[in-house]
């Protein structure tokens, strides 16, 4: 599979995004689909100490056993959760770094993520305690999620010169959600951020299980939310994915595959992180990211999906 790189890590173009773990699947089931990710050649696996109610980590760790070495492990902390207050206090990092490792069954996280923005802490402090722990060598590398132009460039100016600073963002962003184009890509290209995308299947809206006129698919995401998915599933929103599936299908792909090729045509973007349920969707990601879609259907996706404007 292609490789990109944060930092000085090296990732497949095509991730693992391990928020069903604990949560959708149970831990058998993940050890299926993480078996079939690293027999497909997915090294990078990304996962969250607040995702399946703190049972991805563990499950995660132990399904990678003895193979943890082979892939570029990626956490998250900050959010609250029971037990936790949350935040990117340099006292709260230490205190979620060390549970984080011990639900992992590991001595380093490669990739440690500030899930979201804490306005109470200055980004000089989290930065400075992330500095320690590369030092320490419990994470090799860190990144943010969630910010804008403002706080990236706030954070670069709190990284002292030659030191370890924010090697990626991590933010939402799909071909029906492109915020990011708005200036976080820009900005990602200019300081040398890697941007990895969530949500790069619009919650499954880009799977290709959605269809206007039929009902939503049993067991899926968008179905589990009920009211709260009217908005994804309402008819203007299944017309344009429809539009996008008939663009895909003139080049013999799949709107699955659009999806993947769009993000990876923007060389600022790393890899993208998918979730699975199922090894057979770790199959169909991995394809996926094979395609490069050319100007041409670049430029009718943005006549069917044009970006809002700001």
């Amino acid at each position: 599979m292609e490789t990109r790189t944060i930092g000085s890590l090296e990732v497949s173009v095509v991730g693992l995004g391990c928020n069903n773990f604990g949560m959708r699947i149970d831990r058998q089931q993940t050890e299926a689909v993480v078996g079939a990710a690293l027999e497909s050649g997915i090294t990078l696996f990304d996962t969250a100490d607040i995702y399946g109610g703190v049972k991805s980590e563990t499950y995660l760790g132990a399904a990678l056993g003895a193979r943890r070495d082979e892939i570029v492990l990626a956490s998250k902390f900050g959010v609250p959760y029971e037990g936790h207050q949350g935040g990117a206090s340099a006292a709260y990092i230490r205190t979620a770094v060390e549970d984080s490792l011990t639900r992992l069954g590991t001595d380093r996280i490669d990739l440690y993520q500030l899930h979201t923005p804490d306005p109470k802490t200055p980004i000089a402090e989290t930065i400075g305690a992330l500095e320690e722990l590369v030092t320490e060598g419990k994470i090799r590398q860190f990144g943010c999620s969630n910010f804008d132009v403002a706080l990236l460039q706030e954070a670069a100016a709190a990284t002292s010169p030659g030191a370890p600073g924010f090697v990626s963002v991590q933010n939402q962003y799909n071909i029906l959600f492109r915020e990011p184009e708005d200036g976080v890509l820009d900005e990602c290209a200019r300081i040398g951020l890697a941007f990895l995308p969530y949500f790069p299947l619009a919650s499954g809206l880009l799977s290709g299980k959605y269809r206007a006129g039929e009902p939503a698919p049993e067991g899926t995401r968008l179905t589990a939310m009920g009211e709260r998915a009217a908005d994804q599933l309402s008819d203007e929103r299944l017309a344009t994915v429809a539009a996008l599936e008939a663009l895909a299908h003139e080049s013999g792909h799949s709107v699955l595959d659009l999806a993947f090729g769009w993000l990876l045509a923007r060389p600022v973007v790393a890899s993208v992180i998918a979730g699975a349920t199922r090894p057979e969707q770790i199959a169909a990601n991995v394809a996926a990211g094979r395609w490069r879609p050319g100007a041409d259907v670049l430029a009718e996706v943005d006549a069917i999906a044009p970006r809002a404007k700001p």
